[in-house]
């Protein structure tokens, strides 16, 4: 993996809280900075995948959304023709 480097000018008081929470957890401040980031990144993505999966989930078998209103035209979901209505049985077990 690559990496690239980032020069960020900080307030001292800033500075020294991120190097005091750093060294409570026996961390460089740097170490400390890049995992927040991380951290803070993958609570978004999280977030986001956790919204899009409601989104899926949230339909009425007639393709409307739960919350639109009944009484607009319902929505079509694309259904491919080749995937069957269920699984059989076996699952591919033999």
């Amino acid at each position: 993996m690559a990496s690239r480097v980032l020069s960020l000018r900080i307030d001292a008081d800033l500075w020294d809280r991120i190097r005091e929470r750093a060294a409570k957890r026996g961390m460089t401040a740097q170490d400390y900075v890049v995992t927040t980031l991380v951290r803070d990144d993958f609570d978004e993505r999280f977030t986001a995948a956790v919204e899009e999966t409601r989104r899926f989930y949230d339909r009425r078998p007639d393709g409307t959304d739960r919350d639109q209103d009944p009484d607009e035209a319902p929505v079509p979901v694309p259904v491919p023709h080749h995937v069957p209505p269920y699984s059989s049985p076996s699952a591919g077990i033999r």
